[in-house]
């Protein structure tokens, strides 16, 4: 009996998130190029007609955004790949979809800023702006990969947890992960888990009635439900209401959502963390850089070790603090002026020093430079 052959291919990490999308089932693809994310867009362009999808090039990220939570209401997988300036034209958007509770998936390919900054240089500068990007409480939910192979993955779970829990999801890349190539093994939609939008019955139905797991079903357009969507506050029936219970309840419940299935959500990897005195919060192409540290550290004899948020929102905040236990000091190395180690000292406190390597120059951040911070 012959093994399965697998499918390998050489990609880059644009090339790999594209792939990913399809055996997710992404089937609708609206978008703007944008530097260094373009790639994504090129793919899905050629790709999408080959599996029954459309593309479309939108005038701008505003339409971008409004064209994937619109197909996404038609039932159809949706996606939009941008950089930091598209991202921040998203924002209204995306608290749209996270207040009508429309799953769907944006990819934030992060450079240099502020505005247009360094269009091709690597950069972690979004941070904050995925995080804090929209106005209002809203279920904030970003994935990191830091492998060409792990963005392929991490899109497909992306598409999984968007459909989930009924809200976007970024997927957040930095430029050196987007654009490296490495070697991809493409999984069929057949051996990975694939999660589709729970669905109502045939009975009588209010779009935003829930039940424990406070995720209200989602028809599509056409499907033989009537429902109205809004991004004002608004009760069961889906239209506005202003009666302070109700404002209160669904503010709280697109929130609660996210808490009630963290399990379905949070990754996190460590790294030589059980007797590190050294502990390196990193994430992305940073987050490679410092195991090489590490590994280096370790031949020195120092214990130091690695703990690397995949889910960089919501974090894994009991298993950062029990990696942070023995640590005598905390090292937090991004491409970016300090804005992840803010959400570290929220969540370790202040037991042991947190100290920042921040680098803005559009080069990575090089394992040297955090051995030097690991041994100093």
């Amino acid at each position: 009996m012959t093994a399965e052959k697998k499918t390998i291919k050489f990609l880059s990490g644009n090339e790999a998130c594209g792939e990913g999308a399809v055996v997710a089932g992404c089937r609708f693809f609206g978008g703007y190029p944008i530097s260094p994310s373009s790639e994504i867009a090129e793919f899905m362009s050629r790709r999408l007609p080959l599996v029954g999808g459309s593309f479309i090039q939108m005038e701008d990220e505003i339409a971008s955004m409004g064209s994937i939570l619109g197909a996404s209401l038609a039932g159809v997988k949706s996606m939009t790949a941008t950089s930091g300036p598209g991202l921040s034209l998203m924002q209204e958007n995306i608290g749209f979809g996270a207040m009508a509770e429309i799953p769907t998936v944006v990819v934030d390919v992060m450079r240099g800023g502020p505005s247009t900054g360094n269009p091709t240089g690597p950069s972690q500068s979004d941070v904050m702006a995925i995080r804090w990007g929209t106005h209002g409480d809203y279920p904030a939910i970003a994935l990191c990969p830091e492998s060409v192979n792990e963005v392929f993955l991490l899109t497909i779970e992306a598409f999984n947890i968007a459909e989930q829990i009924r809200t976007p999801v970024i997927l957040a890349m930095d430029e050196i992960t987007a654009h490296m190539r490495e070697k991809v093994e493409i999984l069929s939609p057949e051996s990975v888990k694939i999660v589709n939008r729970k669905k109502p019955g045939s009975g009588p139905y209010l779009p935003y009635e829930y039940g424990d797991d406070l995720i209200p079903p989602l028809p599509g357009y056409g499907e033989g439900h009537r429902f109205h969507v809004t991004g004002l506050n608004h009760d069961k029936t889906g239209f506005p209401t202003n009666k302070p219970e109700l404002m209160d309840e669904g503010n709280r419940r697109i929130m609660d959502k996210v808490d009630r299935n963290l399990d379905k959500i949070i990754r996190h990897e460590e790294f030589m963390t059980d007797d590190c005195d050294v502990l390196v919060v990193a994430f992305g192409s940073s987050a490679r850089a410092s195991k090489r540290a590490i590994r280096n550290a370790r031949e020195k004899g120092i214990k130091a070790g690695l703990f690397r948020p995949i889910t960089l929102y919501p974090l894994a905040n009991e298993a950062l603090i029990k990696a942070a236990r023995n640590a005598k000091k905390i090292i937090v190395p991004e491409m970016n002026l300090g804005q992840y180690i803010l959400i570290v000292e929220r969540v370790v406190g202040h037991k042991a020093p947190i100290i920042g390597i921040n680098q803005v120059d559009g080069e990575p951040i090089t394992p040297a430079k955090i051995l030097s911070k690991i041994e100093g």
